[in-house]
């Protein structure tokens, strides 16, 4: 299908005022090699716009629809982290209390007196497990768990921040797991998806993986290359993973926290081997840090959950003003041990900054790995999320998102923090 073919198949509604995000949505497809793609936007708790289009598998050339699913990697954090503030609010997790006050044998190794706090917003050191795992082990949560519970840190917690781009799930997952009784997945379904109606999981069910979009490097049609400045297109970047390896090594803490795990077998990083997070086992455990599923539209009306009242849902948030300007507070400085570069990080959520640029100042969300995004602006009651099958090379300020960003902020009369 060419890209001309794959924009005039752009579907959906926009309220009147927001037709330039159906815009920015359309050339994504011609400018930036998009494949398959959603996005959603509530204002004040009211859906404003909801658009998908292109194709959902390259292989077959099936349409993405209205009912389309996607995996959207380290988005999925955000969902966890609303898990634990709502714990949180309700008085039943403390984040400055130590781990091992709900997690008793996390006291190993000096742990002791590490604060949930701490692994919320990435200062707790444990960026990867070291005991190597197979990937059968490492979705059954007990064995990986256990691990880290026993693993020495790798910087004194609570002096530097680095990114736990998988073992954040494990870590918050299993403090939730003990606090309430339930798998993450179990809670967020129970306590959060379900109430909203929302179409996301920590866990996908068996029933639904045929209407997930499998994940792709390759962009379809004329845009599929980059101008080399001659006019001839080139091939497009390497994977993410690729690029890691290729400038940093393998062994660098990035590409360790990228991959989990090490496989015992095949030395390599577990979730970071070709087409892992395609596979319809990994889809269906919980990795409460970067396999969740949803649709745009259910991101979307999260996060305007999370602020504020919605239609077709509570008339009250989630959470309250007081536990969002908590979990919005950022609580990292400097440079991140992992990235390399500096990122914010609050109760769970990225918070707004130039690497993550989520509308206004004080802006929270996640982004995911190869471009998906999701997030809250509180001032502007915006609730927004960006989700694809096309995977590009960067970890956020992905080009197509922003684009989508800037446009509905403009619609709002606002100039976007960091646009």
């Amino acid at each position: 299908m060419g890209i001309d073919q794959q924009a005039a198949a752009v579907g959906g509604t926009v309220a009147p005022g927001f037709e330039g995000v159906r815009d920015a949505f359309a050339r994504n497809f011609v400018e930036h090699g998009e494949v398959g793609a959603a996005c959603a936007l509530y204002v004040d708790g009211r859906p404003v716009v909801d658009l998908w289009g292109g194709v959902a598998d390259a292989a077959t050339g099936a349409p993405y629809l209205a009912d389309t699913l996607q995996l959207v990697f380290s988005s999925t954090k955000g969902l966890t982290a609303i898990c634990a503030n709502l714990l949180a609010e309700r008085g039943e997790l403390d984040v400055d209390a130590p781990v091992a006050e709900y997690w008793p044998e996390f006291a190993q190794a000096g742990k002791e007196d590490v604060p949930v706090r701490w692994l919320l917003c990435h200062k707790g050191g444990l960026p990867y497990v070291v005991t190597p795992t197979g990937l059968d082990d490492a979705l059954a949560w007990d064995p990986v768990v256990d691990a880290l519970a026993g693993q020495t840190p790798e910087w004194e917690p609570g002096t530097a921040h680095g990114y736990h781009a998988v073992t954040y799930g494990w870590l918050v997952g299993e403090v939730i797991r003990r606090v309430s009784g339930r798998r993450v997945g179990t809670f967020f379904g129970d306590e959060i998806a379900g109430p909203l109606g929302l179409e996301a999981w920590i866990g996908l069910p068996d029933e639904l993986q045929s209407r997930v979009a499998p994940l792709t490097t390759r962009a379809l049609g004329p845009g599929a290359g980059r101008d080399d400045g001659a006019g001839m297109e080139v091939e497009e970047p390497q994977t993410l993973t690729e690029f890691i390896e290729e400038f940093l090594g393998p062994d660098s803490l990035l590409a360790k926290a990228l991959g989990g795990t090490i496989d015992p077998v095949t030395g390599e990083g577990v979730f970071t081997g070709d087409g892992v997070f395609n596979r319809p086992e990994v889809r269906a455990a919980e990795l409460p840090a970067a396999n969740g599923v949803a649709t745009a539209r259910s991101l979307a009306k999260l996060y305007a959950a999370t602020i504020g009242g919605v239609e077709g849902g509570p008339s009250t948030p989630l959470l309250s003003p007081d536990q969002v300007a908590a979990a919005s507070t950022t609580q990292t400085e400097g440079a991140d041990r992992v990235l390399m570069f500096p990122t914010t990080f609050g109760l769970g959520f990225m918070t707004s900054s130039p690497f993550s640029p989520y509308g206004g100042p004080k802006g929270f969300g996640h982004a995911g790995a190869g471009g998906s995004v999701a997030f809250a602006d509180p001032e502007a009651g915006v609730g927004f999320a960006y989700v694809m099958n096309r995977m590009m090379a960067n970890l956020t300020g992905d080009p197509r998102s922003q684009g989508l960003v800037n446009a509905a902020y403009e619609a709002l009369g606002i100039t976007p923090t960091f646009a």
